[in-house]
């Protein structure tokens, strides 16, 4: 079986890593919370500060195009997308997070670069405050991990 003698816990060591994330700025305490989550669980893995680049975009639509410049460059193992799409009372939300979803996935593949989607949709703020350091967590996790994955693939 391919892969089964490297377990999950060495595919999470991210010291010679090169991560970018892309933050949405909509719903900004959010996604703040998400991005600091993200940040601190890289740094747990070993991801060098120095190695770590964040920007930030208006909201969940732009996130793809910066992801997209950013593979672009070939300087990034792994990408991060965070964002929070709140359902409000109009068709706006399933607009927002079906095309930012689709985009970000499109980049993923177009690239073959691991993105982590940490574009959190929910109802409403509660349930977005109760996902925003979770989520950040995980993005960093898969982020790491698949990076590793793929250079064990390739």
């Amino acid at each position: 079986m391919f892969g089964a003698e490297k377990g999950k816990a060495d595919r999470l060591d991210g010291k010679d890593l090169h991560i970018g994330i892309v933050q949405a700025r909509f719903n900004e305490s959010i996604t703040n919370t998400l991005a600091s989550a993200a940040l601190g669980e890289l740094a747990a893995l070993g991801v060098p500060e120095d190695n770590i680049t964040l920007v930030k975009v208006p909201g969940a639509l732009e996130v793809p195009v910066a992801l997209q410049a950013m593979a672009e460059t070939d300087r990034f193992d792994a990408l991060i997308a965070l964002g929070c799409i709140i359902r409000g009372e109009t068709y706006h939300f399933e607009l927002v997070a079906n095309e930012s979803g689709a985009g970000v996935s499109r980049v993923s593949l177009d690239y073959q670069l691991p993105i982590a989607n940490a574009i959190i949709t929910t109802e409403d703020m509660p349930q977005a405050l109760a996902r925003q350091t979770d989520k950040g967590v995980d993005a960093a996790r898969v982020a790491v991990e698949m990076a590793n994955l793929l250079e064990e693939l390739g």
